[in-house]
């Protein structure tokens, strides 16, 4: 499939934390996307950039919290993930750039 340029507008970035990394052992990688990002639009992006089959999409809100830095009240942004289950024998090699 081809790299549109679009599809780098729904993909942020890559999550690698412990969970992260621990869930791509079951076929399943974790994703930043945008805020108004649908999941046919998730499954269309990730088949297109890693030429990879995408079995489902479950997408999840976290919302920003308060804190104070020196201070200084802030509120940290709001981010959306998106949990990618891949079909057997497809791979994300997440350490790898585009």
């Amino acid at each position: 499939m081809s790299k549109n340029p679009s599809h780098y507008d729904v993909i942020v970035a890559p999550v690698v934390t412990e969970k992260a990394t621990t869930a791509a052992e079951h076929n399943q990688f974790v994703f930043e996307v945008a805020r108004k990002a649908t999941k046919p639009q998730i499954k269309a992006a990730i088949e297109g950039l890693f030429d990879v089959k995408v079995v489902g999409v479950n997408t999840l809100v976290t919302m920003g919290k308060t804190k104070a830095f020196r201070g200084v009240r802030g509120k940290q942004s709001d981010v959306k993930k998106a949990v990618v289950t891949l079909a057997d024998g497809h791979k994300i090699d997440v350490t790898t750039g585009l």
